[in-house]
């Protein structure tokens, strides 16, 4: 039976992951629909090759095989693990891991699939990117306060973060195709949708009448916003509901961050939105 369990990183990653995973698929195949999220991702099949999937800008399915199990790490837009390239370069692409960290992946690929257990081989994987980026500063933090204010909650336009961050908006274009491989728009645009399917996670009461605090113009936008980003109408995506997620996974681990900025933006929202 097809299953995928979510946790958040360990604490000393969490500045720079937004989740990571275990995934198992059953007796047959599975078609995983991978969305874009604004952030980079790690896929190390247990006795596999591991690859990278790079900043999406649409949908991609990938067919996982049978029987397989899949560990996985998210990260935040902005926060990739180091890399020998310029993420924009990556853009919607899933390169090998061992052509991007040549033998060093094959190496942990297969300290992993020794693990007794995925949970212990995720484990290995965390300590692995605690001491990556022990020794990187690669992380731009103007990009990641830009991140923090193209959350969804609290909509604002792209020059009113620039000037928040005394930017020009065309230096903050090139800052974030080079931190995050996505323009301010696209991202803002990305993690708007996220914000979407956090509360269709959560469970949230009326999601579809929340289109405005998202940002989106209506109802008829957020759906035009879906099919573009997923390939799917909010209906199908979610498993036959509008305004709740039915796809049998939990994904609190991954959404949470969204629903803690929305309710310090309920709370505050002069303060939440901070520009």
């Amino acid at each position: 039976m097809e299953s995928y369990v979510e946790h958040p990183p360990v604490a000393a990653l969490a500045h720079v992951v937004r989740t990571v995973w275990v995934q198992r698929t059953g007796d047959v195949a599975y078609a995983q629909r991978h969305l874009p999220a604004g952030g980079v991702e790690l896929h190390f099949p247990i006795g596999g090759r591991p690859h990278l999937l790079g900043p999406l800008t649409g949908p991609q399915v990938e067919v996982i095989p049978a029987r397989t199990t899949v560990v996985g790490v998210r990260f935040l837009p902005g926060t990739p693990p180091p890399l020998p390239v310029a993420i924009d370069e990556l853009l919607d692409q899933r390169p090998g891991l061992a052509d991007l960290w040549g033998g060093t992946a094959d190496r942990l690929a297969e300290a992993m699939a020794g693990a007794r257990t995925p949970e212990r081989a995720l484990a290995l994987l965390q300590r692995h990117l605690l001491r990556e980026f022990r020794g990187d500063a690669s992380v731009d933090p103007l990009v990641r306060e830009a991140v923090r204010a193209l959350m969804p909650w609290s909509p604002v336009t792209v020059d009113a973060v620039a000037g928040h961050l005394a930017l020009s908006v065309s230096q903050l274009r090139r800052r974030c195709l080079r931190a995050v491989g996505l323009s301010p728009k696209v991202l803002q645009r990305t993690l708007r949708f996220q914000g979407f399917l956090a509360l269709a996670q959560s469970g949230a009461a009326g999601v579809a009448g929340l289109a405005a605090d998202l940002g989106y113009a209506d109802q008829a936008h957020l759906s035009r916003e879906c099919l573009r980003l997923t390939g799917l109408t909010p209906r199908d995506l979610l498993g036959g509901e509008v305004d709740r997620c039915c796809c049998g996974h939990d994904h609190t681990a991954s959404y949470e961050p969204f629903l803690r900025g929305r309710a310090r933006f309920v709370q505050d929202p002069a303060g939440a939105r901070g520009i």
